[in-house]
């Protein structure tokens, strides 16, 4: 969960012609499968793929938000830094877990959605509860359920290759014979 913090300000009511002070608004965000679900059904598209405007950015920070009763206009004023803060939250993996990426692995090229998610998590187990988690940390688990679950990758003719020369010079070290 992050928690951030608007700070009060003075602005100008053309309509009134005088100044209103808007006070500070403390608000806590998670960016977690609801988050996503809810901006999904509201903008019809897929969040993690494509290009947002300005207002799909700042409607995923209404959507991630769980402080209650917000007055809409509040994420208006949200300052730079602020938002920078907010992105590197989204951004962060959440996790110690690392993979060892394989550069000849064929990419998946399917266009995640809540809906993909949710049904990920059902097929491996995984209770609904970890909809609020964090939405990198999910993926991790997710990753993670889905490595344990395939098949043993076969060694190429090449990693054979260099296995079986490595063990034949160990045995040829061990007896001290020369083939």
């Amino acid at each position: 969960m992050l928690s951030i913090v608007i700070p009060a300000m003075e602005v100008y009511d053309e309509e009134h012609r005088l100044f209103i002070d808007l006070p500070e608004v403390k608000l806590s965000l998670e960016h977690s499968l609801v988050s996503l679900s809810k901006w999904e059904s509201k903008w019809h598209k897929p969040y993690l793929h494509g290009e947002k405007t300005d207002e799909e950015v700042l409607d995923y920070i209404r959507c991630m938000t769980i402080t209650q009763n917000v007055n809409p206009e509040v994420f208006k004023r949200i300052p730079i830094g602020t938002l920078k803060e907010i992105i590197a939250y989204i951004d962060d993996p959440m996790t110690a877990t690392t993979f060892r990426e394989d550069p000849r692995a064929k990419k998946n090229r399917q266009i995640i959605t809540a809906e993909v998610v949710y049904a990920m998590m059902f097929n491996f187990n995984i209770p609904k509860e970890c909809e609020k988690w964090h939405l990198n940390k999910l993926f991790t688990l997710l990753r993670v359920c889905g490595e344990m679950q395939a098949p043993s990758k076969k060694m190429s003719k090449k990693d054979i290759l260099r296995q079986n020369k490595a063990l034949n010079e160990a045995r040829r070290a061990k007896m001290k014979s020369k083939g």
